[in-house]
């Protein structure tokens, strides 16, 4: 598989791979016989109570993407097909994001199998020699030629868990491989970038905070030096990106030419992710977590925000409500997680003769988005600690 992108392209590329972090675009059950044990999510705090159980949704939710989501790439980046030749990632495109939440799951499942069967075809269709390709075309038989530093992070976290939760060294191997690749092309000078052409050689000018994922980083196959001053330079772009304890989200990127945070508006799955990467270095703020919490009990979390908190829609999404089910699991706050279960499963698919039952999508419209559904996965998955 190959492509090349022109030069421009390529450079303009890096701003549509923001959808890695706020994709609302286009995104078997596992084996039985498996028995190897889930892993605790990075940075969790244990609970003293257990977290609710959803292991009925959650199988009826891997029925649904095994069986009308999933095709011989991976994931379909949505139900409904496509020419698959827009701008964004549409139809039966399939993305590494996809790929990475999937990998991830298994490994909190304890469900080898399922991660093996996944890592196995992630590999095949995603990896380039200089990182993990962001999308792949069935249709144009075309691989983009950039990488997404989330998802790539995303790759080798799984890894290295995969290798902890069963006992498997090569996995280890592999991402000790796979994050030294990642510090040579995705990091200059101690700060990490977007993402890296492979093709033209060379990386965007900024980063996006909900891109930082610490917990990954501090695990990447570098020096102790090098590691040290790559978390102090990024751990610290991240936290001076809080915008203010009365609207406590995050500013969207920092330009590294510049030294300046921009944000056309905040976009609340990319504010999350970056809490969520927080919470797991035990660095969230608790404005941030407070905020989270009365707005998941009123039901009002929206898509998007003014830097002032203003909400400039009315969209209320599966995601949404996913990533706030996952900072609870990581705060070890079983309420938390239990009521954006609640306000993520008004988004589900009940009626039993919907192609989409146990999915979340539009079922009038027949729309089902990768993202959606795998963050929804993932959020389950944490209640498996």
């Amino acid at each position: 598989m190959g492509s090349t992108l022109s030069k421009a392209a390529a450079l303009g590329i890096s701003l549509l791979l923001i959808t890695s972090c706020s994709s609302n675009q286009a995104r078997p059950v596992p084996s039985a016989a498996t028995s190897s044990p889930a892993v605790t999510p990075a940075g969790t705090n244990v609970p003293e109570e257990p977290l609710l159980d959803t292991a009925d949704e959650e199988q009826q939710l891997l029925k649904f993407i095994d069986t009308q989501l999933t095709g011989p790439y991976g994931v379909y980046t949505n139900l409904q097909e496509t020419g698959e030749a827009a701008e964004m990632a549409t139809g039966h495109e399939v993305l590494s994001e996809s790929a990475s939440l999937l990998m991830r799951a298994a490994v909190l499942n304890g469900d080898q199998e399922r991660f093996d069967q996944q890592w196995t075809l992630a590999r095949d269709t995603f990896d380039m020699e200089s990182g993990f390709s962001y999308r792949f075309s069935p249709k144009q038989q075309k691989q983009y030629t950039v990488n997404a530093a989330v998802d790539d992070l995303r790759l080798i976290g799984a890894l290295y868990e995969a290798g902890e939760a069963f006992s498997r060294p090569e996995y280890t191997a592999e991402a000790d491989k796979y994050s030294r690749r990642f510090y040579d092309n995705n990091v200059k000078d101690g700060y990490m970038y977007d993402f890296y052409d492979n093709i033209f050689k060379t990386a965007n000018g900024f980063v996006t905070l909900c891109y930082i994922d610490l917990s990954v980083l501090r695990k990447l196959s570098i020096s102790s030096e090098l590691s040290g001053i790559l978390l102090n330079n990024m751990g610290g772009i991240l936290e001076d990106g809080y915008l203010s304890d009365s609207f406590p989200f995050y500013e969207t990127r920092f330009d590294y030419k510049t030294g300046q945070y921009s944000s056309e508006h905040i976009n609340t799955v990319e504010s999350l992710l970056t809490i969520l990467h927080l919470a797991e270095s035990n660095r969230q703020k608790p404005a941030s977590i407070r905020y989270i919490k009365e707005q998941v009990a009123a039901g009002t979390l929206y898509g998007q925000y003014t830097r002032e908190g203003q909400r400039t829609n009315d969209i209320r999404s599966t995601a949404i409500y996913a990533l706030t089910a996952m900072i609870g699991a990581v705060l070890g706050d079983p309420s938390l997680y239990a009521s954006s279960i609640e306000r993520m499963n008004e988004f589900r698919a009940v009626n039993a003769a919907s192609p989409l039952y146990g999915g979340f999508g539009d079922e009038a419209a027949g729309q089902a988005y990768s993202f959606d559904n795998l963050m929804a996965l993932l959020a389950y998955s944490y209640s498996n600690q």
